[in-house]
């Protein structure tokens, strides 16, 4: 595999593991209020990285429009689909976008193939991520409109991540920007939906935590780790997100690791490995 750019795409899914234990412990909060707040501590990571004001008026209007579609209207149609379906189909939905990236690669990247082994990676990580979702909740309840947001969202952060690699050149702090305009829109969500909070200082530290994480930090290494890697080998790894995630849940929560999360665990590693060998032979 190759290091450089699968290093950073672990680094982001690990992060991306993190918010479901986090969100648990803010559950109190309302979902643009914490996406807002998330976004917007996540975008000041974009100065430290050397971005100046005069750099973010720069930015092309269709790579801020991509940007800002992928970070605002994912989330947007997640916490819909949350809100009209159970999570744990939901969460099922969404989680279909490593396999887009995998099968929707070749559309939006010139010299990307689909092979039949790229399909059956890709179908074995989604059984893995689905064994991982189920593990920590029953499947229940008529998901109606919900699903269509859920799938939504998975086309989104699929596209939105294809297309980052398609788009001219620009640097990976202008994911700062994404995230700025995003909060702001996600904030403004918040003011005409949702009930005003007052979060607690405990509250505000977990906010920040998640902000220069999962709603920050993973975001600038997955711009990096698509622009210069492979999506589709990318895509496979993404699979680890919802083990990940399920698994720390069920550590915080104090409840037992399940056979079911560990063969989770053995596909999604299958897959992982076998989209590795196609990309091998190809590259041979």
């Amino acid at each position: 595999m190759n290091t450089r750019t699968n290093l950073p795409a672990l680094l982001a899914i690990g992060l991306w593991g993190t918010l479901a234990p986090i969100g648990s412990l803010l559950s109190d909060l309302p979902p643009f209020f914490l996406t807002g707040v998330g976004l917007l501590v996540g975008s000041t990571l974009a100065w430290f990285m050397g971005l100046k004001p005069r750099q973010a008026l720069t930015i092309q209007p269709k790579t801020l429009l991509v940007g800002v579609v992928g970070l605002f209207g994912y989330h947007a149609a997640l916490f819909t689909a949350l809100q009209m379906a159970p999570a744990v189909q939901a969460n099922l939905v969404n989680y279909l976008w490593p396999l887009l990236i995998v099968l929707l690669a070749p559309l939006f990247i010139k010299g990307a193939s689909r092979t039949v082994r790229h399909v059956i990676a890709g179908l074995i990580g989604f059984l893995g991520a689905a064994l991982a979702i189920t593990s920590a909740g029953e499947i229940a309840g008529d998901g109606s409109w919900g699903y269509l947001f859920a799938f939504l969202a998975a086309v989104i952060w699929a596209s939105y991540s294809l297309m980052t690699k398609r788009l001219p050149h620009f640097p990976t702090a202008f994911v700062g920007v994404f995230g700025f305009v995003s909060g702001c829109l996600s904030l403004i969500a918040h003011l005409l939906l949702e009930q005003p909070v007052s979060p607690s200082t405990f509250e505000w530290a977990l906010l920040v935590i998640m902000g220069l994480g999962s709603l920050g930090g993973a975001f600038y290494l997955w711009d990096y780790a698509i622009k210069n890697g492979d999506p589709q080998r990318i895509g496979l790894l993404s699979f680890l997100t919802p083990l990940l995630s399920t698994t720390l849940l069920l550590l915080a929560t104090g409840k037992a690791l399940t056979l079911q999360l560990i063969l989770a665990g053995v596909l999604i590693v299958g897959a992982a490995l076998l989209g590795n060998r196609v990309q091998k032979k190809q590259d041979g």
